[in-house]
């Protein structure tokens, strides 16, 4: 499978995936736990069928040592006995966050007083600031039909 568009090339898309890494920075030094900050990545790829995201975000989970078992559950989450209730927090508004198109007002304010139970402010602002930024690359590699399977840890770092 090739791209639509080669994304690396395009001095436009070049451009925007820039800005979106820089953003990306800024949300890496926050206090939001990394791990969160993955698994929240990894459900809204997986809900938007960005192949090349979830392969990406997998991988760099696993080579900062998350435990593959974690990973193969995040889809099913809500069953899962392995997250921390303030992960199962920062799941739900995941997919609340991704999936606004789908429910009338979008994320619920159970979902965020959930969420603030277990996440301070500048948290809080970093999750959904990450929620924000993931579904935008999700977007724009769907969009191009960016394949996957070829990503390695730390290949844009």
């Amino acid at each position: 499978m090739d791209a639509r568009l080669n994304l690396f090339a395009s001095p436009t898309a070049g451009k925007f995936l820039k800005h979106l890494v820089s953003a990306n920075k800024a949300l890496s030094e926050s206090t939001l736990p990394a791990a969160t900050q993955e698994l929240v990545k990894l459900r809204a790829s997986q809900i938007n069928g960005c192949g090349f995201c979830t392969d990406m975000h997998t991988k760099d989970a696993l080579a900062a040592g998350e435990s593959p078992v974690r990973l193969s559950l995040v889809a099913a989450w809500r069953e899962a006995t392995v997250f921390t209730e303030a992960e199962r927090a920062a799941l739900e508004l995941a997919e609340q966050g991704t999936r606004i198109a789908d429910a009338a007002g979008g994320v619920t304010d159970e979902a965020w007083a959930n969420a603030a139970k277990h996440y301070d402010e500048e948290q809080l602002a970093a999750l959904m600031s990450g929620i924000a930024l993931i579904n935008a690359f999700n977007r724009v590699n769907v969009i191009a039909r960016q394949p996957a399977g070829d990503y390695q840890p730390g290949q844009f770092g």
